[in-house]
């Protein structure tokens, strides 16, 4: 338990909350399709760095390399080719479109963590 980090874990578990109110409550197109994209790269962020005792610029870019493989994945459409297609949390969990509008919102995401971890750095 010494290893894992309360705090990141805590804000992970706050997003994660979230991001399932956005699942079932959110029928727009823009909290869902877009700020939970947003979110969703944040969210493995936050997850990441509960565990892993490194520097979190590195954290951040492995956090964006996961969430553009997830929107690749979707991309080649992995679970149809696997035929899992018809099980509903992995098209829930891993998605089933490939947007060009999601892979901003991840990028945004982790812009964001690096501003909030590095704002000194920004500023110069």
């Amino acid at each position: 338990m010494k290893n894992i980090n309360i705090k990141y874990l805590l804000v992970s578990c706050c997003i994660l909350i979230i991001e399932i109110l956005i699942a079932i409550y959110g029928k727009d197109d823009f909290i869902r399709p877009i700020f939970g994209d947003y979110l969703a790269s944040i969210l493995v962020f936050y997850l990441l760095a509960t565990f892993l005792k490194t520097d979190l610029n590195k954290i951040a870019i492995l956090s964006l390399l996961i969430s553009y493989m997830i929107e690749f994945l979707q991309y080649i459409n992995i679970l149809e080719l696997l035929h899992l297609d018809k099980i509903k949390i992995l098209n829930i969990l891993l998605g089933n479109s490939f947007s060009w509008t999601d892979m901003l919102a991840y990028t945004l995401g982790i812009l964001t963590i690096l501003l909030i971890h590095n704002p000194n750095k920004i500023k110069s």
